[in-house]
């Protein structure tokens, strides 16, 4: 894709509103540095220097979102506790709307800490106990979508597998967004089984597409479109889901996009550095999104989104990237 041509795409962008329904978690970050081992035990000892805290979860993909997009709702269940009001508080600080998202008092807020020290991360230490919505919260839930479905362009449907969803929700979801045109984004993990019929795109990272598909991992093969396992895996999950498009992110290698007949379309990565992985999944699904939304092929969506991940990559954190690296890394890689 040239340079006119994306501008064309990205241009649309602010026009765009996009619901984003799936687990919504805090990020939790610990910076310090390591001087010394543990007295106690084999294990470093981290001196505190700074805490920061993102949105995580669904919640970054709305994140990532509202860099681009006009108007950006999130959907999903939190707690009552100090944990879920800092969410909110990170979330309404970037104009994300809260609306759709319920909240209980039964319900722990899931929250992820990542201790990193020297750039280095020393350990994750994770707060959750799964819970699934209620019966009376799925009806709510559907009740929002059906409110704002008018007002919006796609719905991305974040699954970490922590038990907001569940199949009956997901075919209300699926029914009422192929029901009003919309675009429909998923993307799945293979610790919460789902049919997913019917959907505009699927986004599995490598190893959840060999495991989804059934299929022992194997090592990655260049050239990409020579990977016969891979290819194979493209082939079993396009018929396995029903989606129109399949999109399998690879990592350094950038990604692989299964649409239909045509054949199978490997945009490879443009980052520089890799850093931090986390959240790269989240950016690719949201301009992957906003790109259909906004007019794109499916290969030029791709193309953005893998643009994007590459930018995202190369920061610490629960990272995101901005319209004007978005343009900058395009500006320099496109013809």
């Amino acid at each position: 894709m040239n340079r006119t041509r994306f501008h064309q795409i990205f241009k649309d962008f602010t026009n765009k509103r996009i619901l984003v329904i799936g687990d919504l978690m805090l990020d939790e970050f610990i910076w310090g540095n390591v001087k010394r081992i543990s007295p106690e035990a084999p294990v470093p000892v981290v001196e505190v220097e700074r805490e920061s805290y993102f949105p995580g979860g669904a919640a970054n993909v709305a994140r990532n979102l509202r860099e681009f997009a006009g108007d950006v709702h999130v959907m999903g269940l939190i707690g009552t506790d100090s944990h879920a009001e800092h969410l909110k508080r990170l979330l309404a600080t970037e104009g994300i709307n809260l609306s759709c998202i319920q909240q209980d008092s039964e319900y722990q807020t899931i929250v992820k800490t990542r201790i990193i020290a020297r750039q280095q991360q020393v350990v994750r230490v994770d707060r959750e106990k799964k819970r699934g919505l209620t019966p009376l919260q799925t009806e709510k839930a559907v009740m929002q979508i059906e409110k704002v479905l008018p007002e919006i362009d796609g719905i991305i449907i974040e699954d970490y597998a922590k038990g907001l969803l569940h199949q009956e929700l997901v075919n209300q979801i699926t029914s009422l967004a192929r029901g009003a045109g919309k675009v429909l984004a998923v993307d799945p993990n293979p610790g919460n089984i789902l049919k997913w019929n019917g959907v505009t795109v699927i986004k599995p990272n490598r190893s959840e597409a060999f495991a989804t598909a059934g299929m022992s991992p194997s090592d990655p093969v260049e050239p990409v479109n020579e990977d016969g396992n891979l290819m194979q895996v493209g082939r079993i999950l396009l018929e396995k889901w029903k989606t129109e498009n399949l999109l399998i992110t690879l990592g350094e290698q950038g990604m692989v996009l299964f649409s239909g007949d045509l054949p199978p379309y490997h945009t490879p990565t443009v980052a520089r550095e890799v850093f931090d992985v986390s959240g790269a999944g989240d950016t690719a699904i949201a301009l992957f999104t906003l790109a259909l939304c906004s007019g794109a092929s499916a290969a030029e969506a791709a193309e953005i989104s893998n643009h994007a991940s590459g930018i995202v990559v190369g920061k610490l954190g629960t990272a995101t990237v901005t319209p004007a690296e978005l343009v900058h890394s395009f500006e320099n890689h496109s013809k």
